[in-house]
């Protein structure tokens, strides 16, 4: 296995796969409707226009098993320093500790950008992510109870945040 930086042309269809799955079969994201190809293209020009990392991890074929990314936490400039992240395993992937190989890529990346906190909102009832980011330092940051309906039951979203030691010299505007 091994990490990359993924790109539209090479891993949007395979990212998409991994989303829409996702998006039919769990919480994880908290879509109706699978997306369409299109999407992606929007999605990637936002990673891009804020400098904001993809990280893939592949086999020894070039499939991609998964991948990580964080962007914009809040609009407002004196968030610049706060990011929220996601994290995908493809479904037959899982419980391999790709996970963890992932978010341990985006932390190291979200250090070497010297930004400060990253943030996961993840469903309170997916126990395997809020294991993983509690493993990972992760601490539970509040929960907004039935903030979203889906499958017929209202989910409650706990956040979970990691503070970093960076940036050494922090500066408004």
């Amino acid at each position: 296995m091994q990490l990359i930086d993924c790109s539209h042309a090479a891993h949007a269809g395979a990212m998409l796969e991994i989303f829409n799955e996702a998006i039919v079969n769990s919480t994880a994201l908290y879509d109706y409707k699978p997306r369409a190809p299109d999407s992606m293209v929007g999605w990637f020009k936002a990673k891009e226009a804020g400098r904001f990392p993809v990280i893939g991890l592949v086999d020894d074929s070039g499939e991609l098993l998964g991948f990580a990314s964080y962007g914009t936490f809040r609009a407002w400039p004196a968030y610049k320093y706060s990011v929220e992240h996601s994290v995908y395993v493809h479904k037959n992937q899982r419980g391999r500790g790709l996970g963890e190989t992932l978010m341990k890529a985006l932390i190291a990346r979200a250090r070497e950008q010297q930004l400060h906190v990253m943030v996961g909102g993840i469903d309170v009832a997916n126990s395997a992510s809020i294991a993983l980011h509690q493993k990972l330092g992760f601490e539970h940051a509040g929960t907004i109870k039935q903030a979203a309906f889906k499958f017929g039951r209202w989910l409650d979203l706990g956040f979970y945040q990691l503070v970093l030691a960076t940036p050494e010299h922090p500066v408004d505007g």
